[in-house]
């Protein structure tokens, strides 16, 4: 069996769930409030772009996507690009910024990051994937573990070829969307494969992930028990419900909701200020002001609102009602 040093993912009670990383979606404000709110085992960052990250101008505008508080927990970077030794650097760097692994990606299915041979892509081109996760693991030492993020395949399931070839690359952890890059989202996930997954992992001390469609911890406990996987990661459940990975099952009432809106905003607008869009927010509203009377409105009236304070006082009027 492999060692895999320093590898927090050993340690990692089983089944654990994990906040997936989705870009312009798992940054540090919102990680903090689902940390404060319900603590999941692991979370990630939204994906990185290492070419950025060792641009000279490009680095200003990546390292924001880099921020991360100790309040969070342990936290994983995704990382992509396209240059091996840009992903050398960016895991170094990572190291440096107190991480506790690095994650490649390569799942992805957006076009603009697949013409550049990376992500998705990487399923058709191994020896390009072997010479990445090879320059993560430089750039990461003996310090903190490398992951792997992918699909089951590309245009078709590819579990023997594609995911067998990477449980031979002494990664510390696989998690696997259970989709082709051609069936997108488009198709319910394949969690039939996962029990496969699994059995071709025993021996390899390879942590194994499955993600795809898990609407709550209850049915992400049901996938772990079915199929044997170590932990379960969630990903589009998470929106508007920063309470997804508490154990008691809470669901809170309209006006804590729309408090912790408030405050996830307010936390936005502190870190984000001048680097991100305010608009990236209102993705978040359309989640949080849904399913209670007087939402439609109020939504209309978030998806004007520019500032944290104007969000504020929408809301007290609203609750004042």
């Amino acid at each position: 069996m492999k060692q895999h040093q320093s590898s927090f993912w050993q340690t990692l009670q089983k089944p654990f769930f994990a906040l997936a990383p989705m870009y312009d979606v798992t940054d540090a404000a919102f990680r903090r409030i689902i940390a404060k709110e319900s603590a999941p085992d692991v979370l990630f960052t939204e994906f990185v772009n290492v070419d950025g990250l060792c641009h000279p101008v490009g680095r200003d505008k990546m390292m924001p996507h880099l921020y991360r508080d100790d309040s969070e927990g342990p936290v994983v970077a995704q990382i992509w690009g396209k240059e091996p030794k840009n992903y050398e650097k960016a895991a170094a760097l990572c190291v440096q910024l107190g991480f506790a692994g690095v994650d490649i990606n390569m799942g992805c299915p957006e076009k603009s990051a697949e013409k550049q041979n990376a992500c998705a892509r990487l399923i058709t081109m191994p020896e390009r994937a072997t010479e990445i996760i090879m320059a993560t693991k430089s750039g990461v030492g003996d310090v903190i573990p490398v992951s792997v993020k992918t699909r089951i395949g590309y245009h078709e399931e590819q579990i023997d070829t594609w995911i067998g070839f990477l449980l031979q690359q002494d990664i510390a952890a696989l998690s696997v969307h259970l989709r082709t890059r051609d069936e997108m989202s488009k198709v319910p996930a394949r969690w039939e494969w996962m029990r496969r997954i699994v059995a071709m992992a025993e021996g390899t001390g390879i942590t194994i992930i499955g993600n795809g469609d898990v609407k709550n911890l209850d049915e992400a406990r049901r996938r772990a028990e079915e199929t044997g996987c170590d932990g379960v990661m969630l990903g589009r459940a998470v929106f508007g419900n920063p309470w997804l990975f508490r154990e008691d099952g809470f669901v809170p009432d309209v006006a804590t909701k729309l408090r912790v809106m408030v405050e996830h905003t307010e936390l936005f607008e502190e870190l984000f200020a001048g680097v991100k869009n305010f608009a990236i927010m209102k993705k978040h509203y359309k989640a949080y002001a849904s399913g209670f009377a007087g939402a439609a409105g109020l939504r209309e009236k978030l998806m004007a609102a520019h500032s944290a304070q104007e969000v504020r006082t929408i809301v007290d009027k609203f609750l004042m009602r």
